[in-house]
This record gives C-alpha cells, sequence and structure tokens, in this order.
C-alpha cells in the first residue's frame, strides 16, 4: 500500500493530472521519488498522443512543435519550470552562496527568471520543429521524459544537500533511501536499454547529454548553492530535456541527413 500511496502522492505533487489528494505524511511520501519517472511516462503518453494527433490531421511543424513544447508544461503545471526559474535568478545575482539560497526561497520573480524561461520556451519549440519524426519518436521522447526523472529523483537522494528546509529536506527524510535508488537505478537502466535498442545513434547521444547535464548538476549545485535543492532538481529536469532534444536533433541533422 505504501507503493500506491506515494505513486498517488507523486502524481499529485508532481503534475496537475486528477488525482486523490492524501495527506502529507512520511508513509505516503516513502517512496514518492521512486515513482517520480511514471509521471515522465505519462507526459510520454500525451506527447505520442499530439504526434499521432498531429499526424492524422496534417498539422504543419509550427502547430505540431507548440504542442510538443506545452504539453509537457500544461501536465505537471510548470512546477519543474518554477525552480528553473528560481534557479536562473540566483544564478544571474552572482551572489555568495547564501544570499542565493535566500534568492531560491523568494517567492517573487526576477527579471532573469522572466528571461530565462520566455529563452528557454522559444529554443524548446525552435529545437521542435526541426524534429525528424518517424515511428521511433514517440518511444525515444517518452524515454527522454522518463530519464530526466529518474536522474531528477537520483539526485535529491545521492547529491549532498544545501541544508535547507524545503521540500528537497522533506521528500529526502520521507525516503526509503536505499529502495527507492533501487528503483531509480533500475528505472536508469530501462531508460538505457530503450532508448539504445529504439536508436543506436539518437539514443547514445541523448543518454551522453543527459550524463553531461548530471555532472554540470553535481559541479554547480555544490559549488554555487553549496549543494541540491528542490529548485536545482527541477532546473536540472528542465535543461537535461533541452539538452537531450537538443542532441537527438544534432544528431539526425548529422547523420542522417
Amino acid at each position: 500500500m505504501n507503493l500506491v500511496r506515494s505513486f498517488v502522492t507523486a502524481f499529485s505533487m508532481f503534475s496537475k493530472l486528477p488525482v486523490p489528494t492524501l495527506k502529507w505524511r512520511d508513509d505516503n511520501m516513502r517512496y514518492m521519488l521512486a515513482m517520480f519517472p511514471f509521471v515522465g511516462a505519462v507526459v510520454g503518453l500525451f506527447v505520442w498522443a499530439w504526434l499521432w494527433i498531429s499526424e492524422a490531421l496534417g498539422f504543419g511543424a509550427l502547430l505540431r512543435a507548440a504542442g510538443l513544447t506545452l504539453l509537457p508544461v500544461a501536465v505537471t503545471g510548470g512546477i519543474h519550470l518554477d525552480g528553473f526559474c528560481d534557479t536562473s535568478d540566483a544564478l544571474a545575482s552572482h551572489a555568495p552562496a547564501e544570499r542565493k539560497r535566500e534568492i531560491l526561497k523568494d517567492p517573487h520573480t526576477g527579471a532573469f527568471a522572466v528571461i530565462s524561461v520566455v529563452a528557454y520556451l522559444i529554443l524548446y519549440f525552435a529545437l521542435s520543429t526541426e524534429l525528424q519524426v518517424s515511428a521511433r519518436t514517440p518511444l525515444l521522447l517518452g524515454a527522454m521524459f522518463v530519464l530526466s526523472r529518474t536522474l531528477s529523483g537520483l539526485s535529491v537522494l545521492l547529491f549532498a544537500p544545501n541544508g535547507g528546509k524545503g521540500l528537497l529536506s522533506t521528500f529526502k527524510n520521507a525516503a526509503e533511501k536505499q529502495v527507492s535508488v533501487a528503483i531509480l537505478a533500475v528505472f536508469f537502466l530501462l531508460c538505457l536499454a530503450g532508448l539504445l535498442l529504439t536508436d543506436l545513434y539518437l539514443g547514445a547521444a541523448m543518454i551522453a547529454a543527459a550524463v553531461l547535464c548530471v555532472l554540470y548538476l553535481f559541479f554547480m549545485a555544490r559549488r554555487q548553492f553549496g549543494g541540491m535543492s528542490g529548485d536545482l532538481a527541477g532546473y536540472f529536469l528542465q535543461l537535461g530535456e533541452l539538452c537531450m532534444l537538443a542532441a537527438m536533433i544534432l544528431i539526425q541533422k548529422v547523420v542522417f541527413q
């Protein structure tokens, strides 16, 4: 039952999908981070449905790209983009680590957050217009959404925290760490196998991009903020998906044209 409650809590926290609301108790959040990749799988299903509709109705590249850009935000409610905005504000401040952590907690949106999120969405949209869609594309994109959440969850559980008392601290303290890490490790291996079996070149490029983003997150979080936070996990998720999409399109352009 703990797994089921954690599954529901994960969707309640990390998506806007209608699910039962459970109390924020440790037993309901024990495996929540381990269930996080399932949210990515559902995002992938929505994206697959949009690609199918786009093909069936003959949508142009711009309308198809708009759906690819906005659907993940609609399904998640923008919770990870919120972390991206807060982190962008903090990084742009060039302040000491303590001040950066204060900026992460500030509910106000700064100019650099607005600039960063607009630039992010424009770039994601532009990349999506260049995407060469095939029968394998939904599988690759679905694995991308699962992999980003798998690595985000692992970073929360394994990277040293910055000492704050935010949501990350709550999730981490409530988690059954060894079991959650083991489940996420299985997700990671399944994503690797799925990407490589679906398309060796595209899959390898996407995996490489994700790994590089994890390394960047590790060193950036430690140097700039003194450790991990929930906002940094959201920042990584958005950055990782953008980089994986870019890597996918780059290989399509270089290898298959």
